[in-house]
C-alpha cells in the first residue's frame, strides 16, 4: 500500500503524536476509485468533505495542493484512492485546539472483486445506528457502528448486511448506501438523522429521480428489486436477503450500464 503524509502544507513522515483523528475520530474521510490516474467524481468527493468539514469547524487543505498530490501517488494506476483529514494534533481533552493545523493522509488501496455476477447476499445486522442529526450525511471518522456490524458473520457466502437505526427504520448497508424498487417508482432511506450521503448515491438519485423516505423493514422484503451502491464499487445487485430472493432486474442493469458509459472506471464490470 502507497501512502503519504502531510500537516498542513508540509510532506511529513508519518502522523504526528496526538492527533485528534487518531484519539477522538476527529476527522473525516473520502474513498474515491480512480481510473488511469484519475478519480473521476473528485468534485462530488471534495463538495461532501466540505460538507463534513463545516459541520465539525474543522479546516481543510487547500484542495489543489491535495488533488496534485494524489495524482502524483496514482502515478497512471487504477486504484481507490482515500483521504483522511483529520484536525491535528490537539493532546489531551475533547475541546478543539485553536488554531489547529489539518493533518492530512493520502492512500493507495486495490480495486475491490466485482460483485458475483448472480448478485449479492445480504443479511440483518443487529447492530443499531445512533441517531444523531449533527453528524448525518457526513463521513466523519469514527465507525465503530460500522466495524460492530461487520463482525457479526464471518461467512463468506454473505457479502454485506442492513442496518437499521435506533428506530427501526432501514438507513444502509454496512459500507454502502440502499435503494429499492416498487412498481415503478425508485426509493432511498434518508440519512437526514445517521448515514451517510454517499457519492455513487447522489449519482444514482439522479439517474433515477429517486425519493428520499424512512424505509421499514418490510418494504424492503418487498421490493420488486434491490440494489447497494458506493462510489468504490459502483452499482451492486442484490439477489437474496435472508429467504427473500430477487431475479436480476433490467432497470438495475441498465443503471449498471449507464453507470459505466459515464465513469470509466466501471465500464469493464458491465457486459
Amino acid at each position: 500500500m502507497s501512502v503519504r503524509h502531510f500537516v498542513g502544507d508540509a510532506a511529513v513522515a508519518s502522523t504526528p503524536d496526538h492527533d485528534r483523528g487518531l484519539a477522538y475520530g476527529d476527522g473525516l474521510f473520502e474513498t474515491m476509485r480512480a481510473h488511469g490516474g484519475a478519480a473521476h467524481w473528485w468534485p462530488a468527493h471534495w463538495r461532501r468533505l466540505e460538507r463534513g468539514a463545516q459541520a465539525l469547524g474543522l479546516d481543510l487543505p487547500e484542495q489543489a495542493r491535495v488533488r496534485r498530490e494524489a495524482e502524483a501517488l496514482l502515478d497512471g494506476a487504477s486504484a481507490v484512492l482515500k483521504l483522511i483529514v483529520t484536525r491535528g494534533t490537539g493532546g489531551r481533552g475533547y475541546a478543539p485546539p485553536q488554531p489547529a493545523t489539518p493533518h492530512w493522509i493520502l492512500s493507495l488501496h486495490d480495486v475491490p472483486a466485482a460483485a458475483p455476477p448472480e448478485g449479492l447476499n445480504l443479511r440483518w445486522c443487529d447492530t443499531r445506528l445512533a441517531l444523531q442529526p449533527a453528524l448525518a450525511g457526513i463521513k466523519h471518522c469514527n465507525r465503530l457502528e460500522q466495524v460492530l456490524a461487520r463482525g457479526e458473520w464471518r461467512d463468506p457466502d454473505v457479502h454485506e448486511g442492513l442496518m437499521r437505526s435506533a428506530e427501526g427504520d432501514v438507513v444502509s448497508a454496512t459500507a454502502a448506501n440502499l435503494f429499492v424498487l416498487h412498481e415503478d417508482r425508485w426509493t432511498t432511506p434518508a440519512v437526514d438523522r445517521c448515514g451517510i450521503a454517499g457519492v455513487c448515491r447522489e449519482w444514482a438519485i439522479d439517474a433515477l429521480q429517486a425519493r428520499q423516505a424512512r424505509l421499514a423493514v418490510t418494504e424492503v422484503e418487498a421490493a420488486d428489486a434491490v440494489f447497494l451502491c458506493n462510489a468504490a464499487r459502483g452499482i451492486l445487485p442484490v439477489a437474496r436477503l435472508g429467504a427473500r430472493v430477487w431475479r436480476p432486474h433490467p432497470q438495475v442493469a441498465q443503471l449498471r450500464r449507464r453507470l459505466a458509459a459515464e465513469h470509466p472506471a466501471f465500464a469493464t464490470e458491465v457486459a
